[in-house]
């Protein structure tokens, strides 16, 4: 899992419509709408995803989002691995904030959470997906809530649709050269 924030603007002008060999043209002046927040949750081994827009990015929003993550989308399973980064609000803790101790306690025992290393996040292929988000969907100005929803829900449902394993081609061998300066080996 990871999050990102996205800035909502909006038009001051209306835009100038497109006309044959011009793009349709935007004046520089926007209106600041906020920020809100994508939590994207990814599974690889069959390429589903799921992405909440929250107003907030707090431990409470994380644990809310761990909370669905185990009663509704893995309902049956009996731990869930998950990888995310060192985010202070990516911790068990963050459960007993929002929840009582039971349930905390009852969410938390279903996560085994591991964290990527530090300026490794992009082995993080939630982050690989909120990326591809990114420029596929929010790439332009958005402006409000709503259609911020609209548009992460249909994108999220043709990416679901499409849905594949991800072939991720990265291997231990990659990652003992590619960090070799942040995990030295130590010589006999």
């Amino acid at each position: 899992m990871d999050e990102t924030s996205k800035q909502l603007v909006g038009e001051v002008v209306e835009p100038l419509p497109p006309k044959p060999g011009f793009p349709e043209r935007f004046d520089t002046h926007y209106a600041r709408n906020g920020v809100t927040n994508l939590f994207m949750l990814f599974e690889p081994l069959t390429g589903w995803r799921d992405v909440q827009v929250t107003d907030r990015h707090t431990r409470t929003d994380w644990a809310h989002m761990m909370k669905d993550l185990v009663d509704v989308h893995y309902l049956e399973a009996e731990q869930i691995i998950l990888v995310c980064d060192n985010l202070n609000t990516h911790e068990k803790a963050s459960l007993y904030e929002a929840f009582p101790p039971d349930e905390a306690r009852r969410i938390g025992n279903k996560l085994d959470i591991h964290y990527t290393p530090k300026h490794g996040s992009w082995l993080n292929v939630a982050e690989c997906e909120l990326s591809i988000l990114s420029r596929q969907c929010l790439d332009r100005r958005i402006p409000d809530v709503a259609s911020l929803k609209d548009e992460v829900a249909a994108w999220t449902s043709d990416r679901n649709n499409a849905a594949a394993p991800l072939d991720w081609r990265f291997t231990i061998e990659d990652a003992r050269i590619k960090m070799r300066r942040l995990y030295p080996s130590i010589a006999p």
